[in-house]
Protein backbone atom coordinates (compact mmCIF):
# COMPACT_ATOMS: atom_id res chain seq x y z
CA UNK A 1 0.00 0.00 0.00
CA UNK A 2 1.50 3.18 -1.19
CA UNK A 3 1.38 6.21 1.22
CA UNK A 4 0.99 9.86 1.35
CA UNK A 5 1.91 12.08 3.61
CA UNK A 6 -1.58 13.53 4.29
CA UNK A 7 -3.81 11.72 6.15
CA UNK A 8 -7.38 12.61 4.27
CA UNK A 9 -7.07 13.21 0.53
CA UNK A 10 -8.20 16.62 -1.10
CA UNK A 11 -10.95 17.73 -2.91
CA UNK A 12 -10.69 17.19 -6.54
CA UNK A 13 -7.27 14.63 -5.85
CA UNK A 14 -8.04 11.21 -7.74
CA UNK A 15 -7.41 8.19 -6.18
CA UNK A 16 -7.39 4.56 -6.03
CA UNK A 17 -9.32 2.35 -4.30
CA UNK A 18 -10.66 -1.62 -3.68
CA UNK A 19 -14.14 -1.95 -3.86
CA UNK A 20 -15.23 -4.65 -0.55
CA UNK A 21 -18.87 -3.75 -0.52
CA UNK A 22 -20.98 -3.11 -2.77
CA UNK A 23 -24.93 -2.01 -2.06
CA UNK A 24 -28.07 -1.31 -4.02
CA UNK A 25 -27.47 1.99 -3.57
CA UNK A 26 -23.64 2.53 -4.15
CA UNK A 27 -19.98 0.82 -3.43
CA UNK A 28 -17.53 1.18 -0.65
CA UNK A 29 -14.13 1.43 -1.21
CA UNK A 30 -11.01 0.89 0.70
CA UNK A 31 -8.65 3.71 -0.35
CA UNK A 32 -4.90 2.52 -1.34
CA UNK A 33 -3.09 5.56 -1.03
CA UNK A 34 -4.41 6.37 2.66
CA UNK A 35 -4.04 3.67 5.27
CA UNK A 36 -7.59 2.95 7.28
CA UNK A 37 -9.54 5.21 5.23
CA UNK A 38 -12.55 4.12 3.08
CA UNK A 39 -14.36 6.05 0.22
CA UNK A 40 -18.12 6.02 -0.98
CA UNK A 41 -19.47 6.40 -4.47
CA UNK A 42 -22.89 6.73 -4.48
CA UNK A 43 -24.81 5.39 -7.21
CA UNK A 44 -25.42 8.50 -9.27
CA UNK A 45 -21.62 8.79 -9.54
CA UNK A 46 -21.16 5.20 -10.78
CA UNK A 47 -21.27 6.12 -14.57
CA UNK A 48 -22.72 8.83 -16.47
CA UNK A 49 -25.17 6.61 -18.15
CA UNK A 50 -28.23 5.07 -15.89
CA UNK A 51 -27.40 2.76 -13.49
CA UNK A 52 -29.48 -0.21 -13.26
CA UNK A 53 -27.87 -2.49 -11.78
CA UNK A 54 -24.64 -1.46 -9.85
CA UNK A 55 -22.93 -4.64 -9.74
CA UNK A 56 -23.12 -4.46 -13.73
CA UNK A 57 -20.11 -1.20 -13.18
CA UNK A 58 -18.80 -1.97 -9.95
CA UNK A 59 -17.93 -5.36 -8.31
CA UNK A 60 -15.90 -6.37 -4.99
CA UNK A 61 -12.06 -6.95 -5.21
CA UNK A 62 -11.60 -3.94 -8.46
CA UNK A 63 -9.78 -1.52 -8.46
CA UNK A 64 -10.91 1.36 -9.52
CA UNK A 65 -10.07 5.25 -9.95
CA UNK A 66 -12.38 8.03 -8.27
CA UNK A 67 -12.46 11.72 -7.94
CA UNK A 68 -12.50 13.27 -4.56
CA UNK A 69 -15.51 15.23 -4.57
CA UNK A 70 -15.59 15.83 -0.51
CA UNK A 71 -13.92 14.87 2.29
CA UNK A 72 -15.54 15.03 6.14
CA UNK A 73 -12.50 13.87 8.31
CA UNK A 74 -14.58 14.92 11.41
CA UNK A 75 -17.27 11.92 10.21
CA UNK A 76 -14.57 9.70 8.58
CA UNK A 77 -16.27 10.01 5.10
CA UNK A 78 -14.85 10.33 1.72
CA UNK A 79 -17.49 11.14 -1.06
CA UNK A 80 -15.52 9.92 -4.48
CA UNK A 81 -16.60 9.91 -8.27
CA UNK A 82 -16.31 7.15 -10.79
CA UNK A 83 -17.61 9.07 -14.01
CA UNK A 84 -16.23 12.49 -13.18
CA UNK A 85 -13.00 11.38 -15.06
CA UNK A 86 -11.49 10.69 -18.50
CA UNK A 87 -9.98 7.60 -19.08
CA UNK A 88 -6.80 8.81 -20.04
CA UNK A 89 -6.64 10.23 -16.51
CA UNK A 90 -7.43 7.09 -14.98
CA UNK A 91 -4.49 5.22 -17.30
CA UNK A 92 -1.98 7.75 -16.25
CA UNK A 93 -3.17 7.22 -12.15
CA UNK A 94 -3.02 3.79 -12.00
CA UNK A 95 0.30 3.70 -14.03
CA UNK A 96 1.94 6.20 -11.51
CA UNK A 97 0.26 4.13 -8.73
CA UNK A 98 1.96 1.08 -10.00
CA UNK A 99 5.46 2.74 -10.27
CA UNK A 100 4.74 3.84 -6.42
CA UNK A 101 3.90 0.19 -5.61
CA UNK A 102 7.29 -0.65 -7.04
CA UNK A 103 9.36 2.35 -5.53
CA UNK A 104 7.12 1.49 -1.64
CA UNK A 105 8.78 -2.17 -2.31
CA UNK A 106 12.47 -0.85 -2.76
CA UNK A 107 12.44 2.03 0.05
CA UNK A 108 11.70 -1.75 1.71
CA UNK A 109 14.44 -3.12 0.97
CA UNK A 110 16.41 -0.32 1.59
CA UNK A 111 15.12 -0.39 4.87
CA UNK A 112 16.01 -3.94 5.21
CA UNK A 113 19.76 -3.47 4.61
CA UNK A 114 19.67 -0.90 7.63
CA UNK A 115 17.44 -3.34 9.92
CA UNK A 116 14.69 -0.97 9.84
CA UNK A 117 11.20 -1.88 8.89
CA UNK A 118 9.03 -0.21 6.55
CA UNK A 119 7.06 2.67 8.77
CA UNK A 120 10.09 3.78 10.15
CA UNK A 121 11.45 4.21 6.47
CA UNK A 122 8.39 6.28 6.01
CA UNK A 123 9.14 8.32 9.01
CA UNK A 124 12.69 8.90 8.55
CA UNK A 125 12.74 9.38 4.63
CA UNK A 126 10.29 8.42 2.79
CA UNK A 127 7.60 11.07 3.05
CA UNK A 128 10.56 13.82 2.97
CA UNK A 129 11.66 12.15 -0.63
CA UNK A 130 8.18 12.55 -1.18
CA UNK A 131 8.71 16.19 -0.94
CA UNK A 132 11.99 16.24 -2.61
CA UNK A 133 11.28 14.10 -5.27
CA UNK A 134 7.87 14.49 -6.10
CA UNK A 135 7.49 10.84 -5.88
CA UNK A 136 9.36 7.92 -3.90
CA UNK A 137 10.29 6.60 -7.68
CA UNK A 138 11.43 9.94 -9.00
CA UNK A 139 13.80 9.72 -5.73
CA UNK A 140 15.04 6.29 -6.06
CA UNK A 141 15.01 7.01 -10.52
CA UNK A 142 17.36 9.47 -9.25
CA UNK A 143 19.92 7.78 -7.26
CA UNK A 144 20.18 5.02 -10.15
CA UNK A 145 21.30 7.89 -12.68
CA UNK A 146 23.20 10.43 -11.03
CA UNK A 147 24.30 8.31 -7.35
CA UNK A 148 24.36 8.97 -3.86
CA UNK A 149 25.72 12.42 -4.18
CA UNK A 150 22.49 13.68 -5.48
CA UNK A 151 20.95 12.14 -2.70
CA UNK A 152 23.19 13.89 0.20
CA UNK A 153 23.37 16.95 -1.34
CA UNK A 154 19.62 17.39 -1.05
CA UNK A 155 20.07 16.63 2.96
CA UNK A 156 19.06 12.89 3.22
CA UNK A 157 21.02 10.94 5.85
CA UNK A 158 23.95 9.21 4.39
CA UNK A 159 23.11 5.66 6.00
CA UNK A 160 20.01 5.85 4.04
CA UNK A 161 21.21 7.58 0.83
CA UNK A 162 23.89 4.62 0.76
CA UNK A 163 21.01 1.84 0.86
CA UNK A 164 18.81 3.58 -1.82
CA UNK A 165 21.28 4.07 -4.17
CA UNK A 166 22.34 0.33 -3.70
CA UNK A 167 18.63 -0.62 -4.33
CA UNK A 168 18.06 1.91 -6.87
CA UNK A 169 21.22 0.87 -9.17
CA UNK A 170 20.28 -3.12 -8.70
CA UNK A 171 16.76 -2.64 -9.41
CA UNK A 172 16.25 0.46 -11.99
CA UNK A 173 18.15 0.49 -15.60
CA UNK A 174 18.53 4.28 -16.43
CA UNK A 175 16.54 5.05 -19.93
CA UNK A 176 19.15 5.17 -22.81
CA UNK A 177 20.11 7.96 -24.78
CA UNK A 178 21.36 7.93 -28.47
CA UNK A 179 22.77 10.67 -30.60
CA UNK A 180 23.87 11.10 -33.65
CA UNK A 181 26.55 12.84 -35.64
CA UNK A 182 28.37 13.16 -38.75
CA UNK A 183 32.03 13.39 -40.32
CA UNK A 184 32.85 14.54 -43.63
CA UNK A 185 36.25 13.04 -44.35
CA UNK A 186 38.21 13.21 -47.55
CA UNK A 187 41.54 11.99 -48.20
CA UNK A 188 43.60 13.07 -51.77
CA UNK A 189 46.47 9.86 -51.02
CA UNK A 190 47.13 7.10 -53.49
CA UNK A 191 45.83 4.81 -50.42
CA UNK A 192 43.23 7.24 -49.48
CA UNK A 193 40.41 4.76 -49.01
CA UNK A 194 42.60 2.70 -46.44
CA UNK A 195 43.03 6.09 -44.75
CA UNK A 196 39.46 6.47 -44.50
CA UNK A 197 38.82 3.08 -43.24
CA UNK A 198 41.72 3.53 -40.58
CA UNK A 199 39.91 6.66 -39.36
CA UNK A 200 36.86 4.75 -38.91
CA UNK A 201 37.43 1.80 -37.38
CA UNK A 202 39.53 4.07 -34.18
CA UNK A 203 35.97 4.87 -33.45
CA UNK A 204 34.25 1.58 -34.07
CA UNK A 205 36.95 0.01 -32.23
CA UNK A 206 35.42 2.21 -29.32
CA UNK A 207 31.62 0.53 -29.79
CA UNK A 208 30.78 3.49 -32.08
CA UNK A 209 28.35 2.38 -34.77
CA UNK A 210 29.72 3.97 -37.99
CA UNK A 211 27.00 3.87 -41.33
CA UNK A 212 28.26 5.28 -44.79
CA UNK A 213 25.51 7.79 -45.66
CA UNK A 214 27.59 8.95 -48.68
CA UNK A 215 31.07 9.59 -49.30
CA UNK A 216 32.32 11.59 -48.02
CA UNK A 217 30.00 11.86 -45.54
CA UNK A 218 28.99 8.95 -42.40
CA UNK A 219 26.97 8.95 -39.42
CA UNK A 220 28.69 8.47 -36.02
CA UNK A 221 25.81 6.89 -33.87
CA UNK A 222 26.89 6.70 -29.51
CA UNK A 223 24.72 4.82 -27.23
CA UNK A 224 24.54 5.41 -23.67
CA UNK A 225 22.82 5.86 -20.48
CA UNK A 226 24.64 9.32 -20.03
CA UNK A 227 23.90 11.89 -22.12
CA UNK A 228 26.74 14.38 -21.30
CA UNK A 229 29.09 11.79 -21.81
CA UNK A 230 27.45 10.45 -24.85
CA UNK A 231 27.99 13.74 -26.20
CA UNK A 232 31.98 14.16 -25.28
CA UNK A 233 32.09 10.14 -26.83
CA UNK A 234 30.42 11.56 -30.12
CA UNK A 235 32.91 14.50 -30.32
CA UNK A 236 35.85 13.07 -29.45
CA UNK A 237 35.16 10.55 -31.60
CA UNK A 238 34.55 12.40 -34.77
CA UNK A 239 37.65 14.62 -33.68
CA UNK A 240 40.03 11.35 -34.27
CA UNK A 241 38.49 10.54 -37.52
CA UNK A 242 39.28 13.83 -38.38
CA UNK A 243 42.66 13.90 -37.22
CA UNK A 244 43.95 10.61 -38.95
CA UNK A 245 42.55 11.79 -41.94
CA UNK A 246 44.44 15.62 -41.36
CA UNK A 247 47.70 13.83 -40.40
CA UNK A 248 47.76 12.04 -44.67
CA UNK A 249 47.32 15.45 -45.79
CA UNK A 250 43.49 14.76 -45.84
CA UNK A 251 40.24 17.01 -44.61
CA UNK A 252 37.45 16.75 -42.33
CA UNK A 253 34.65 18.32 -40.53
CA UNK A 254 32.28 17.25 -37.78
CA UNK A 255 28.41 17.94 -38.21
CA UNK A 256 25.94 17.48 -34.99
CA UNK A 257 23.04 17.36 -37.07
CA UNK A 258 22.30 17.68 -41.00
CA UNK A 259 20.95 20.75 -42.11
Amino acid sequence: MVRRKNEWPEEGELVVGTVHKVLNYGAFATLEEYPGKEAFIHISEVSSGWVKNIRDFVRENQKIVARVLRVNPRKGHVDVSMKRIREDQRTKKIQAWKIEQKAEKFLELAAKDLGKDLDTAYEEVGYELMDIFGDLYGAFETAAEEGEKALLDEGVPEDWAAAITEVAKRNITPPEVQITGYVDIKSYAPNGVEIIRKALKSVQDEGITVQAVGAPRYRLIVKSTDYLKAEKQLKEAAQRCIDIVEKEGGEGEFLRELT
